[in-house]
């Protein structure tokens, strides 16, 4: 056989794999939550819903993440130590936290925001109260594991590993909670191995079509 011979029936499997490849990918009947999976069911903080992707075709981004021209965008990594998730990251410590407590999925965001859309599951801890010393160790004692001592130093040796999100890459209010704020998780000695930052937030999460609570107005 000629190397001409080969190369054209080498090309011509080449090609029917390939296309066999894609009409697979394309005859999928839904729309993946995870690599081949369509749905989960999660029962996250007493709040039982099923986790997937919107199956209707043409459906749109709500409307409270449609417009551009708001914030700055964030940096991938917003402090040393510190991990930030993309979204099957997110969902693998959605489903820890169901039956791990040392695994806290925290929405950052100010209580209206939470109130009109959010990841359901996750437990609202507003970033301003980091901007006080005594709200911040409240917080820190009743949502992340952290024990303040009768000599007011904080125990973070059963602090809880965060799963953080806020708005979205150009939200601000994840990143002062960890940093920015006065007394910031990191200002107040948690330990950054143990914050975890969804940068993509609810506008990531909304581009995606994933499961939401709230009527997104």
């Amino acid at each position: 056989m000629t190397i001409l011979k080969r190369f054209i029936i080498t090309s011509a499997i080449a090609g029917i794999c390939s296309t066999g490849s894609f009409a697979a990918e394309g005859s999928e009947k839904f729309v993946p939550a995870l690599p081949g999976v369509k749905s989960i069911e999660m029962n996250l903080n007493g709040e039982k819903f099923t986790l997937m992707r919107n199956q209707t075709a043409g459906n749109k981004i709500s409307p409270l993440y449609e417009t551009t021209n708001r914030g700055t965008a964030q940096p991938i990594v917003i402090a040393p130590g510190v991990e930030t998730l993309g979204e099957l990251e997110f969902i693998e410590y959605m489903k820890k936290a169901q039956t791990d407590e040392t695994i806290a999925v925290i929405d950052s965001r100010k209580p209206g925001w939470y109130a009109k859309l959010r990841i359901p599951g996750a437990v609202n801890v507003p970033y301003t109260n980091f901007d006080e010393k005594d709200t911040a160790i409240e917080m820190m004692e009743d949502e992340m594991g952290v024990v303040q001592k009768e000599d007011g130093t904080l125990d973070f040796s059963n602090a809880k590993t965060l799963a953080l999100y806020c708005n979205g890459y150009w939200c601000g209010q994840t990143p002062g909670m960890v940093k920015k704020a006065k007394f910031s998780l990191l200002n107040m000695g948690y330990p950054a191995e143990k914050i975890k930052y969804y940068r993509g937030g609810m506008q990531a999460w909304t581009s995606l079509g994933y499961t939401v609570v709230g009527d997104g107005k």
